[in-house]
């Protein structure tokens, strides 16, 4: 069969006369009605092949002309460039004419031709799959081999081309101008809208309190007005890059594809959007749920913690951290059963990320997790409290903010102290404050006397300068411990009972004076802190030198007692 084919209309015929052959010639066709035919040899590769399932379209200037399939050993996109290069070599090839395309027929097989010229084989397995006999794709194929090679020809004669360049330049001229004046227009557009509407938009606000500016308003409106001339460039730039690519045919597939760069994207966000809403209404529902349970828990812990509500065994000192606790393993758990809806969550990129915060976190947070553990243990083993006067380790002072990672002391020099978690959970801490108003905190001072001063008088006069400091409790009552025999003095220790730790060191200073200055008053030498021979006089302070220069004599009385309080 020959088919020639020069001008549009005579390539409109071919087409009608391509389908109505394949209609005529298809209904009488074994093969038109049975369908697939098994174990036929392959012309492609002399041997039964499987054919692939995926096809390989033969494009030609951008148009695609059909799809064929191929074979394991010989794939479909080999075999459709293959077919590619050889219309693109004949239709290169002015000498062989369009109406030089046949068909020629084989066992098992019909070949096209032009001018004798093997363009490709039409098997039994590309009808069988097609669902038509062998004879009427082979027919369809060369009508539509013969269209490529004359449109192939037209396109790249030289008064079309120059018709195109043309057309081209033309289109180029009409998109700068279309720009230029809808620059123009917009700038025109936005300085008419601000000259009679910027002046009418106020601020929007509640009684004094302001909820939008009318700035912020105004830049909306400019911001809306750019984004739709934005569109607008974009949508004259596709146009025209449409219309010009399509022009010449080396850029004809590109200019076909153009859509599809730029609605596919949309298009799969669009899809991707609605095919993760399920998801995203289960995270919505989960985290409307655990918002709400959360402020249930809080709820109930603030009752805890005003005593609305008690717990047997349970401070409500605790009630803060607790929560904090129970708010962390709830948003955990939340975070747990919503990880499977995130989106993208099944993605190796996604789990590659993870995975690398997860690495980093636990390198990096050993000390973190600790302190954060140890700050827990420390709030429910009731250590101390805020406004208690406390030892950790070398330091002193008063406790002024509890956290977990990190205990705040404000020492007696007014210093700010931090002090980790995990460090005073691994050393000793002395509360001063803890049973300072229950039974009282004990303050003791040691000295050391001779052997040659009656034990009786050095206590009579411990408890004397006791009795002479302002601030101490009189209920307990204090005492003396006789603590070691030297070698050269016996150890006395005076121990006194407060109840404000706070002015621990106040109490210090008012009891070593006066222990000092009774001393003094009775002739008594204190031996330590180092004895090594009797003096020649006894080392006393006389009364009248109390008051040596620069010291001055005191213009008031010495401050009464306090009255004295009782035991508990």
């Amino acid at each position: 069969m020959v088919l020639a084919g020069r001008h549009r209309p005579l390539t409109t015929f071919l087409r009608i006369h391509a389908i109505v052959f394949a209609v005529a010639l298809g209904a009488s066709s074994p093969s038109f009605a049975q369908g697939s035919q098994n174990d036929k040899p392959s012309a492609l590769t002399g041997e039964a092949e499987t054919f692939d399932t995926q096809l390989a379209p033969v494009v030609i200037d951008g148009e695609q002309l059909f799809a064929v399939r191929g074979v394991s050993a010989y794939p479909a996109a080999r075999r459709a460039r293959q077919i590619e290069n050889t219309i693109n070599t004949i239709a290169a090839n002015r000498t062989i004419a369009p109406l030089s395309v046949s068909t020629e027929e084989h066992p098992g097989t019909t070949w096209i031709l032009a001018n004798g010229r093997r363009i490709m084989a039409v098997l039994d397995e590309d009808a069988d799959l097609e669902h038509v006999s062998r004879l009427v794709l082979a027919h369809t194929y060369s009508v539509r081999i013969a269209e490529a090679i004359a449109e192939y020809r037209r396109a790249r004669q030289p008064a079309t081309l120059w018709q195109h360049v043309f057309l081209a330049l033309c289109a180029t001229l009409a998109l700068v101008a279309l720009l230029y004046g809808g620059h123009r227009l917009v700038h025109w557009l936005r300085r008419g809208l601000e000259r009679r509407y910027r002046v009418r938009i106020h601020d929007l606000a509640i009684q004094n309190f302001p909820i939008v500016k009318a700035e912020h308003v105004w830049h909306l409106i400019s911001g809306a007005i750019s984004l739709a001339w934005a569109a607008a460039v974009m949508a004259m730039v596709f146009i025209y890059l449409q219309y010009t690519l399509a022009l010449f045919p080396w850029t004809r597939g590109t200019a076909r594809q153009l859509l599809a760069i730029a609605v596919d994207p949309m298009r799969d966000i669009v899809l991707g959007a609605i095919g993760i809403i399920p998801s995203l209404v289960f995270l919505a529902i989960l985290f409307v749920v655990t918002r709400y349970l959360l402020k249930l828990v809080r709820l109930f812990f603030e009752n805890v913690t005003t005593g609305s509500v008690k717990l047997q065994n349970f401070d409500p000192e605790w009630a803060l951290p607790t929560y904090r606790l129970v708010r962390v393993l709830i948003i955990a758990f939340a975070l747990v059963v919503a990880y499977p809806y995130i989106p993208g969550s099944e993605t190796d990129a996604f789990k590659g990320i993870s995975l690398f915060i997860g690495v980093i976190f636990s390198l990096g947070s050993s000390s973190l997790i600790g302190n954060l553990i140890a700050g827990y243990s420390m709030t429910y083993r009731r250590a101390f409290k805020i406004g208690d006067r406390v030892k950790v380790g070398e330091h002193r002072g008063e406790v002024i903010e509890m956290r977990l990672l990190a205990t705040h002391l404000r020492s007696p020099k007014n210093e700010k102290v931090i002090i980790p978690s995990s460090m005073i959970v691994s050393s000793d801490v002395v509360n001063f404050s803890a049973m300072a108003k229950e039974r009282g905190l004990i303050l003791h001072t040691t000295v050391g006397i001779g052997y040659d001063t009656p034990w009786r008088q050095v206590e009579a006069m411990l408890l004397e300068a006791a009795s002479r400091t302002p601030g101490l409790l009189r209920e307990p009552r204090p005492f003396v411990l006789q603590l070691a025999l030297g070698d050269f003095s016996v150890s006395y220790e005076i121990n006194v009972y407060c109840d404000t730790p706070e002015r621990m060191r106040l109490l210090y200073t008012e009891l070593h004076r006066n222990i000092l200055d009774v001393f003094n008053e009775y002739g008594v030498q204190i031996m330590t802190p180092a004895y090594e021979n009797d003096p020649r006089h006894t080392k006393v302070v006389p009364k009248d030198r109390w008051y040596a220069a620069p010291a001055r004599p005191p213009a008031s009385p010495p401050r009464p007692l306090l009255v004295p309080k009782s035991s508990s």
